[in-house]
């Protein structure tokens, strides 16, 4: 149940790295105690209110909640509005997608679990555009130091394709079916790969929804994908988190 009169807490904590001190935002019950917790990973577009307001949301279902601002090399000026598609995907590109992103969300992950206020066997991983892309890196990579992942509309490298044989936690992926950064032969390669393993996943591609279709500030909000899709979110962290 969620108790929309819950107060959430957010606050802000830097967690090291290799290359120094990421910002993250932090979000907490007041009434503390041990909980869950989900690490969401941001968008192309940056740390950006959305994001915090999602974190807000999850929250608010009982986790506690971490969005690290993963352009932290990049500071002060790594947000970007909706309009700004170039600038952000510039930035984007700028990132390393080796070692320095998986110790980045490493640090993150190991930040969470060290708080007396989460259980750090029960840890999940979310994100959109960019930070999908980066939860299903996580989740090949990373899955020893997490319990689940739902990656939203993440453009996946072929070698991360590869790795899904190292997975071991439940995976729940959304695609929108018109995203022109994802096509649909792409998806099929994901999920055949996903099948031929026989990993624990399930699969959700609305047919009408394009590329960040979750985000209401977005020209490419679908409403009815948004609603259903926070809808699985919830019973998917539920089922692995909250046990």
């Amino acid at each position: 149940m969620t108790d929309t009169n819950t107060k959430i807490e957010q606050t802000t904590v830097f967690i090291p790295t290799p290359d120094g001190q990421m910002p993250a935002f932090l979000f907490t019950h007041p009434e503390g105690g041990q909980k869950p917790a989900v690490l969401l990973l941001m968008e192309a577009f940056g740390l950006t209110p959305h994001i915090q307001n999602v974190a807000t949301r999850i929250a608010s279902e009982g986790y506690v909640v971490l969005t690290p601002d993963l352009y932290y090399r990049e500071l002060p000026n790594n947000k970007f509005g909706y309009d700004e598609v170039d600038q952000a995907m510039a930035m984007m590109w700028r990132l390393d997608f080796g070692k320095p992103i998986e110790e980045d969300i490493g640090a993150a992950l190991a930040y969470l679990k060290s708080r007396s206020d989460v259980y750090p066997d029960r840890v999940g991983v979310t994100g959109f555009c960019l930070g999908g892309g980066l939860t299903f890196l996580t989740a090949c990579k990373l899955s020893s130091a997490i319990a689940a992942a739902a990656p939203f509309y993440g453009m996946v490298a072929s070698e991360w394709i590869e790795a899904v044989k190292d997975v071991t936690v439940p995976v729940y992926l959304f695609f929108g079916g018109v995203d022109p950064f994802i096509g649909r032969d792409r998806i099929q390669q994901i999920e055949s790969r996903f099948q031929e393993l026989a990993k624990d996943y399930r699969l959700k591609l609305y047919p009408d929804a394009n590329h960040g279709f979750f985000c209401n500030e977005r020209s490419s909000y679908n409403q009815a994908a948004a609603e259903d899709s926070w809808y699985e979110l919830r019973q998917f962290f539920h089922k692995h988190l909250q046990y």
